[in-house]
């Protein structure tokens, strides 16, 4: 674990090694936020990540979208996600769960991607199984642009927990 202190004296390619796997398969968000340093606290390093996401152009936001594993999807029975998605679907349950339950999640990632053209996104570590099929599904009922903000919200909390699991509030 780094230090607050120790981030910000990091060069470019450390910080980006460092805070890269806080959002899935997309280290430019690291990049474009180590341009804002130095950073006060851990929430003044997460809204600056946030504001990496929020200022990039909307094609950007939407490959960062899609380059995240369908919750329980075939990356995960694979074996191919990253260590924190592993980490993260493993907190909710999603690799026991019975075969009832993986076909109901794998019909529910079907619909989403069919309508949305992304894969669903949830903070796994706020959810149960039977609450991402709820919030699933009530999200089916969205548009695609509230699916979009949705799935960035969804994207920064998920980055705010990896971002704990990383850096420490205390100085070096």
């Amino acid at each position: 674990m780094l230090s607050l202190d120790e981030l910000n004296g990091l060069d470019e390619d450390a910080f980006v090694r460092a805070l890269g796997p806080l959002f899935e398969h997309s280290p430019w968000v690291a990049a474009t936020a180590w341009q804002r340093r130095p950073f006060g606290n851990l929430g003044d390093l997460h809204g600056a990540l946030i504001a990496s996401v929020q200022d990039a152009p909307r094609e950007r936001q939407l490959a960062l979208i899609g380059s995240h594993p369908e919750l329980g999807g075939h990356e995960a029975r694979r074996g191919v996600l990253t260590a924190e998605s592993t980490r993260e679907q493993a907190s909710a349950g999603l690799e026991r769960l019975p075969s009832d339950g993986a076909e109901r999640l794998a019909h529910l990632n079907r619909s989403y991607r069919a309508r949305f053209g992304f894969p669903l996104i949830v903070c796994a570590r706020e959810h149960t199984p039977d609450s991402i099929l709820v919030n699933g599904a009530t999200r089916l009922k969205h548009s695609r642009e509230e699916e979009i903000a949705v799935a960035l919200t969804e994207i920064g909390k998920i980055a705010r927990l990896r971002l704990g699991d990383v850096v420490s509030e205390g100085r070096a």
